[in-house]
């Protein structure tokens, strides 16, 4: 386990299981777009998150003080190194390679976005990443449209999750994918983490009810006008949505239903 902050879990040994890693917390953070370091800092404290996710474009290797790592202690977080900017299956497994070479992780998120304007991922170039890089004993999360065939084949070929976007990344609109999503969820046998579009901390708890194992939050964070506050809220949303869940919400009606009954006006 890497850090257990009992505060991030709904209920008693609720833990995520990634890979056969235990997490308190079900929020991953992303770490672009923020005004400054020290803010990015504040806002995973406040999220309680203990995996974080950073662009290989980012990092500068031969200079380690000077890029995203430095703000970041390897022993509280597992690094998910990502693929952003990769437009195809070889440009993702020679990211993959140089972060295993500089001893970043062998956790890769894989993110293959050929298409520069709505920046939605290639399913096809994807997979084909995906295969080499479980060959070679990474642990993949793919990011992926929010294709529940898709997802099946990225399991069966051994990835440790899968990653459907809820809407185009970083356009905080919310699950524009839910019934796919509820798919995926109901025929995953690993983790599902709704990744991309999530812009509100009811995003995030909604996520949570329909079973998601997790959510990755970045753009929503960074682009607030407090990131640190906001960045709790959607701690306590990833926790209320997972408890709601565990709960076994009640059934919706088309008709009303009183909250009690008349039955003692009977006996009067």
């Amino acid at each position: 386990m890497i850090n257990n902050y009992n505060d991030n879990l709904a209920i008693k040994d609720d833990y995520l299981v990634i890979a056969g890693k235990k997490f308190s917390s079900r929020l991953i953070i992303g770490t672009g777009k923020f005004s400054s370091s020290e803010e990015l800092k504040k806002s995973i404290n406040s999220s309680g998150s203990e995996m974080i996710t950073v662009a290989l474009r980012r990092v500068n290797i031969d200079d380690p003080d000077d890029n995203i790592l430095s703000v970041l202690d390897p022993s509280k977080y597992i690094i998910l190194p990502n693929t952003s900017g990769a437009q195809n299956a070889e440009e993702a497994v020679r990211l993959a390679h140089i972060a295993r070479a500089a001893g970043i992780s062998d956790w890769i998120k894989i993110e293959v976005t050929p298409d520069p304007k709505y920046l939605l991922p290639d399913g096809e170039e994807t997979l084909k990443a995906s295969k080499i890089l479980v060959k070679e004993g990474f642990k993949v999360m793919p990011y992926i449209n929010a294709d529940p065939i898709l997802a099946k084949k990225l399991e069966d070929i051994g990835t440790v999750s899968v990653m459907p976007l809820g809407s185009p990344i970083g356009t905080n609109r919310g699950l524009k994918t839910i019934d796919q999503i509820k798919i995926i969820i109901e025929q995953s046998n690993i983790p599902v983490i709704v990744d991309a579009g999530i812009g509100k901390p009811s995003d995030a708890s909604l996520a949570m009810e329909l079973g998601a194992s997790a959510v990755l939050i970045n753009t929503a964070i960074a682009s607030a006008g407090n990131p640190s506050l906001i960045a709790k809220a959607f701690k306590l949303a990833v926790i209320a949505g997972r408890m709601a869940y565990l709960s076994g919400l009640p059934e919706e009606s088309n008709k009303a239903i009183a909250s009690s009954t008349l039955d003692w006006i009977s006996k009067l």
